[in-house]
């Protein structure tokens, strides 16, 4: 097979997929709409059931995850604080409100490595194609 066809190959399969996540993205965003508009909930189970797309797909697209979590959080009452009976509730509280914090920071952080990480394999492949264009193993270079 030569490097040509193999190019056009992965270059078709590479817009086959992003044809198909601009369609499941849509679909998200068109349940999200409808849920809204019914006044049902908007949770990540809810949104799934309605546009036919995975937890996955949600969880790991930044955009609509935060969407469908904001909206979510919206939706709940946020319950009347209770006053803390005494200092340690006061500390159990405040330890609890940053490891909330922590965890967020932490999540948002795996996913801007995640990114890195995928962009970074991305230009890796693009790297060995062009050393096995010139006709270079990668195994030659490091000798």
């Amino acid at each position: 097979m030569t490097d040509d066809a193999r190019a056009k190959r992965t270059q078709t399969l590479a817009a086959a997929a992003k044809a198909k996540s601009h369609v499941k993205t849509e679909a998200a965003g068109k349940a999200i709409r409808t849920l809204v508009k019914r006044g049902e909930p908007i949770t990540f189970q809810a949104v799934q059931r309605e546009a036919g797309v995975s937890h996955a797909f949600l969880y790991n697209h930044p955009d609509l995850r935060g969407r469908i979590e904001r909206l979510r959080a919206q939706a709940r009452p946020v319950p009347a604080p209770t006053p803390p009976a005494d200092e340690q509730s006061t500390l159990v509280l405040a330890l609890t409100g940053q490891i909330t914090r922590l965890k967020k920071q932490h999540r948002e952080e795996v996913q801007a490595l995640r990114d890195a990480l995928e962009q970074a394999h991305g230009e890796n492949l693009d790297l060995r194609r062009e050393l096995a264009r010139r006709g270079l193993s990668p195994s030659a270079e490091t000798k």
